[in-house]
């Protein structure tokens, strides 16, 4: 990639951009997110299966999924900055090679030690793929888009929300958790395979001098608006983790539920995220605004009435819809202040978004665990996107406006 189209925040677009072609480049990088948002979905799912087979507690358990977070937190920049030289599309293949054998050493991972250290090298790729999936994909759908082309790549995660992780979870039920991982893998390797064939091979994608992509974090409205989406995704993560014992305890309905709780709020993550980058390319802050503000209005009313299946369910939507919505203009951001390392932006994003993962559930954790019942882990999010939106507002007067806008 020459350093010009680098400094742009994207590459210019093939000149048969709209033809088939273009469309299966973007489609392999989906089904890439597709199968990484399946795999790190699909552990909360299978957890009491791999507890009892490993013979730990599910608390214990839970180290496995902090371990993948973590391998995401970590991996996003050091991987990113190591392979900055490098072609995107190479780079995309081995970021999903190391995928495929990071879910393979989960399905024969013989204690909690062992799939930790398989669930944490499963992690390391997710954010540096995001990253250089976000720039093949600005090549792709051209200049003034690049909200656009991340939502493209992040609607595979949020579709494995709605059929890639129920489906895991079935099958882990059914055949076994090692076949669940097993299976991830296999779909990864469709993937690597769809990569290969569809992304193209062109001097366009090739990398910049290292020094460029260190040089962005020195900036400190870059971690600003990392602070804005740590804080302000939170509320997904205090919501999501907390669905199944809300759906059998706070709205007395049976197991059979939730499922479909699950699948309005990743139906809602899907719509949000497509509305979120048709805002982001067009807005330079409305899609945080929107996204937060309508997310606050919502929280509100399910943390007052979530009680009800007439406000749980469509809440359910709302909360995933509203988030997502902002996620796309958080990446534009983060772009527009440092055009000279979109990757190294769009994989920092990614870590936001793992460590809003761990606040939210946290926080959500913590307010239960101190009496004041399921939905108070909603008020806790609903707290920390108060946060997050209060802090955008600050840096906004100080942030420059995305180019053009």
């Amino acid at each position: 990639m020459s350093a010009t189209s680098e400094t742009q925040g994207f590459i210019p677009a093939h000149s048969d951009a709209a033809a088939p072609s273009a469309k299966l480049t973007l489609l392999a990088l989906a089904l890439g997110s597709f199968s990484i948002g399946t795999s790190e979905f699909a552990s909360m799912g299978i957890i009491q299966l791999f507890s009892d087979s490993l013979g730990i507690s599910v608390p214990n358990a839970t180290h496995a999924i902090e371990a993948y977070a973590l391998g995401v937190v970590l991996g996003a920049p050091l991987v990113t900055l190591a392979a900055a030289r490098l072609n995107r599309r190479t780079l995309l293949l081995l970021l999903m090679g190391l995928f495929i054998i990071g879910n393979v050493l989960s399905a024969v991972a013989s204690n909690l030690g062992f799939l930790m250290l398989a669930r944490l090298i499963s992690g390391v790729p997710q954010g540096a793929y995001f990253g250089a999936g976000a720039v093949v994909a600005s090549y792709i759908v051209g200049p003034g888009q690049s909200g656009k082309a991340f939502a493209i790549v992040m609607t595979g995660l949020t579709v494995a929300t709605i059929v890639g992780s129920p489906l895991a979870t079935f099958l882990g039920q059914t055949i076994g958790w090692r076949e669940t991982y097993l299976a991830v893998a296999a779909f990864s390797l469709l993937s690597f395979g769809a990569i290969w064939q569809w992304v193209p091979r062109t001097k366009a994608l090739d990398g910049v001098p290292v020094i460029q992509e260190p040089s962005s974090l020195r900036k400190a409205s870059v971690w600003g608006v990392m602070l804005v989406a740590a804080l302000g995704v939170a509320s997904i993560f205090a919501v999501y983790s907390f669905i199944a014992p809300m759906v059998t305890e706070t709205v007395q309905l049976a197991p059979e539920m939730i499922p479909v709780a699950l699948t309005l709020f990743g139906i809602g993550m899907t719509a949000g995220n497509i509305y979120g980058g048709k805002l982001a390319d067009r807005y330079p802050a409305r899609g945080i605004v929107i996204g937060f503000g309508s997310a606050l209005v919502i929280m509100a009313i399910l943390a007052v009435g979530g009680a009800e299946p007439f406000i749980f369910f469509p809440a359910m939507f709302g909360v995933g819809a509203a988030m997502m919505a902002a996620i796309p203009t958080i990446q534009v951001r983060l772009t527009s202040l440092a055009p000279e390392a979109p990757s190294l932006m769009g994989a920092m994003n990614l870590a936001s978004l793992n460590v809003a993962n761990a606040v939210g559930a946290a926080a959500g954790g913590a307010t239960i665990a101190a009496g004041y019942g399921l939905l108070s882990a909603v008020w806790a999010g609903f707290g920390l996107t108060l946060a997050g939106l209060a802090i955008f507002g600050l840096l906004l007067a100080k942030l420059p406006s995305p180019a053009g806008r």
